[in-house]
């Protein structure tokens, strides 16, 4: 029931990793990461809220964590698979006339 937590964990570093990180700072790549980690914290609350069970650990707490684990994994290797593809397509030129 607390598979929220590690995605909620990895956006809270990663937020403070971007401001320390000059490189990081000002990346639109690194902000994409930190929106889908807190876009997936914020769809577990309330999920975890709409059943009734946001403060609730259930008998197989490892389980939970390790959901949460696979979860953040998953959303970095998508993230990868964007960065990768939005590099791969050309810059659209936008003209003004």
């Amino acid at each position: 029931m607390v598979c929220y937590s590690i995605p909620l964990a990895a956006a809270i570093v990663h937020f403070g990793l971007r401001k320390k990180v000059t490189k990081w700072k000002h990346s639109v790549h690194h902000l994409w990461l930190n929106l889908l980690f807190a876009g997936a914290a914020i769809f577990g609350v309330i999920d975890h809220l709409w059943n009734g069970e946001l403060f609730l650990i259930g008998g197989n707490l490892l389980g939970d964590l390790l959901l949460g684990v696979v979860s953040t994994v998953g959303i970095t290797i998508g993230w990868i698979i964007i960065v990768t593809l939005s590099q791969k397509q050309p810059e659209k030129i936008s003209t003004t006339t």
